[in-house]
């Protein structure tokens, strides 16, 4: 098993190389696996799709639920070429899979020029201080869409 994890592993870095080289942007790679077979691939196109959430982690978990019919990914494991920034990390927990394993570290990417500790700082810092200012406008109807959410009929929660 321990060597099957380092083969899919080998993967997303291979991935990460190859697709930086041809100049898709960063050097980062994934795959997600489910029952021993690679289901999707996703690499960085945050500069070749001018698309900030297109981190390699986020299009791996997009390419996987197309091609499994599904919104989660339970049942799966995703295998990423470097521990995974704030954003992505939020897209794994929404999209649940068994389990996550990178090959670096978060501070090798802070070395190579990718930082992300600001953001973790941010998150701490009431909203309002932050460096990109948070305001909140109180409208009255502002809890309307989730009430209507709590009483609609069928709805799918997750």
């Amino acid at each position: 098993m321990q060597n099957e994890r380092k083969i899919f592993l080998r993967k997303a870095i291979q991935l990460a190389i190859a697709k930086m080289e041809a100049g898709y942007g960063g050097p980062f790679g994934a795959v997600v696996v489910k029952d021993g077979k690679i289901v999707a691939e996703g690499y960085n196109q945050v500069t070749s799709a001018n698309d900030p959430t297109a981190h390699a982690e986020v299009v791996a978990i997009r390419n996987a639920c197309k091609a499994l019919g599904s919104y989660q990914l339970v049942g799966c494991e995703l295998y990423t070429s470097c521990e995974p920034c704030p954003m992505c990390l939020g897209a794994i927990y929404w999209a649940r899979p068994d389990a996550v394993y990178f090959a670096a570290t978060k501070t090798d990417a802070q070395g190579a020029g990718f930082d992300d500790q600001f953001i973790y700082d941010e998150m701490n810092s009431p909203p309002a201080s932050r460096k990109i200012p948070m305001i909140r406008i109180a409208l009255p109807d502002a809890t309307l869409p989730f009430e209507r959410w709590i009483s609609k009929e069928g709805r799918l929660d997750y």
